[in-house]
């Protein structure tokens, strides 16, 4: 019962601490990573404590798949060296400067747990990042990259991580020869097998017709494929990647908007609980190894945590600085081609990839998974959050003034390409209305026809092309809500009948406010 009250009131206080997010326009992950601190310091143990072996599971799966949704196959093929540079060299070199400071500090602490934990550390969470800039328009191939970091770097960081475990749990040497059949045997296999497992859901989920039970095949499918993987000896981060990529280019072809809007909602909530959650979760873990600390061990501590965030942040501004650097040399000696969106790589869009590498739930989550009696583990715990929270605090709070500051300029990438498809969709639609005939099919040519010619009057200055009558049909609208609710205030309509008008102007709303 303690632990149920317990939910309650972390559940309570995440909405809370939206509200204070949303007011402050700070991102909530910001305020996520202090409440985890306030738990690990509060003088309390509700006995809520997470498995090891589960946290992996229930915190990553479920995030890769969200993040395969806004990442966009074409883009990242578009820009595939600089998300490459990110996803393998970055992380590398991050993972290999940490394990060297966190040895340098502690000599005692073997060389696999200190690459694990610079493996913890290493991969960004982009979602601090668009929280914070969700109101700037950047450049379309920096969100690009980001976007795509996101989504990779996991998948590379994990893998490491995986290994440097396994070479310190007893019995888990690897050797140099066993090494590239297993990587080998882990890559293909688990591409073919999120392929396999992606088809597979597609044929279910595509004969559902209500939408509690679509999302709870979603759920329980995204957590079986990474449970099928791990049983299977494959890579369950590769499997998911490839998993997800493929249901989010398939699915839209056969998953109607019924089902999908619910969806969406509901995962932006489960991800949203997982980092609630997450952050406790380490509050409530480093609390009590705070508390039996021997004296000065917190001390040390601190000072490895400060050292590994340094680290981490120095090393990725590096990169990210001489990459970009890099890559516009090149384009002015012409050994490569200018991007086709987006100004020319710069100092400037270096540094702000660079200072969007705040980490989160990953991190978190990932530092969770340390198995009990891990070398340091305390400590590892320690200082993966001391990142998290620092990296939030220092780049969150200041990565919105510095793009501000930096006044790269912007593109409309996105809003052309929106516009060129709404025109197309709209030709397709008076093209499918041809031969139809009748008021309806009048009335219906019309607004199509006014929207296109609204589209195609609009220009890139003008952000995206606007709903026509947008502001008339939302006033509409809540006149039409208006008097549905006194109809049935007044007993001249019954609950059955409102629902479904409520649910017909619930969908045009939603039409008018995501386009207008």
């Amino acid at each position: 019962m303690i632990i149920f009250e317990t939910l309650l009131v972390i559940l309570a206080a995440a909405v809370l601490l939206l509200a204070i997010a949303r007011w402050l326009k700070l991102p909530y992950p910001v305020l996520l990573a202090l409440a985890g601190a306030a738990v690990a310091i509060a003088p309390v143990d509700v006995g809520l404590h997470l498995d090891p072996e589960l946290a992996l599971a229930l915190f990553i799966a479920p995030v890769l798949l969200d993040a395969a949704y806004d990442t966009s196959l074409r883009d990242l093929r578009r820009h595939w060296a600089p998300v490459a540079s990110l996803v393998l060299i970055a992380v590398g070199l991050t993972t290999v400067a940490v394990a060297l400071v966190v040895h340098a500090l502690v000599p005692s602490i073997p060389w696999a747990a200190a690459i694990a934990i610079g493996a913890i550390v290493a991969p960004p969470d982009a979602v601090a990042a668009t929280a914070v800039l969700r109101d700037i328009r950047l450049p379309h191939r920096i969100s690009v990259i980001l976007e795509g970091e996101a989504l990779l770097n996991d998948a590379s960081a994990l893998l490491i991580y995986r290994l440097a475990v396994a070479a310190v749990l007893p019995g888990g040497g690897i050797g140099a020869e066993a090494i590239a059949p297993a990587f080998l045997l882990s890559l293909f296999g688990s591409v073919i097998a999120g392929l396999t497992l992606a088809w597979a859901t597609g044929q279910v989920t595509r004969r559902m017709t209500d939408a509690p039970s679509s999302i709870i095949v979603q759920f329980v499918s995204t957590y079986g494929v990474w449970v099928l993987a791990e049983g299977a000896g494959l890579s369950p981060i590769l499997t998911m990647v490839t998993y997800a990529m493929t249901l989010a280019r398939s699915t839209p072809a056969y998953l109607p908007a019924r089902l999908r809007i619910p969806s969406y909602s509901v995962w932006e909530t489960a991800v949203l609980v997982l980092n609630v959650l997450a952050f406790v979760v380490i509050g409530l873990e480093l609390g009590p190894l705070i508390a039996a600390a021997r004296p000065g061990e917190l001390g040390r501590w601190a000072v490895v945590g400060t050292a590994v965030l340094a680290t981490v942040i120095g090393v990725r501004l590096l990169w990210t600085v001489a990459g970009a650097l890099w890559a516009q040399w090149r384009i002015r000696r012409g050994g490569a081609a200018a991007p086709g969106d987006g100004p020319l790589p710069s100092w400037r869009t270096g540094l702000i990839i660079g200072w969007a590498g705040t980490r989160g739930l990953v991190t978190v989550a990932t530092a969770l998974a340390l198995p009990q009696g891990f070398p340091e583990r305390g400590m590892l715990l320690f200082a993966a959050f001391t990142v998290t929270l620092g990296t939030l605090l220092i780049q969150g709070l200041t990565l919105r003034p510095l793009v501000l500051a930096l006044r790269v300029p912007d593109d409309a990438t996105v809003e052309r390409e929106v516009r060129e498809a709404r025109a197309a969709t709209i030709e397709a639609a008076l093209a499918a209305l041809t031969d139809e005939t009748g008021e309806e099919a009048e009335a219906l040519r019309g607004e199509l026809q006014a929207e296109r010619q609204i589209t195609s009057a609009a220009d890139d200055g003008e952000g995206w092309p606007i709903f026509p009558a947008a502001a008339l049909r939302a006033k509409a609208l809540v006149a039409r809500r208006d008097r549905l609710l006194a109809m049935r205030s007044d007993g001249v309509i019954g609950d059955e009948a409102f629902h479904r008008l409520e649910e017909e102007l619930d969908l045009s709303e939603l039409a008018v406010t995501t386009r207008s």
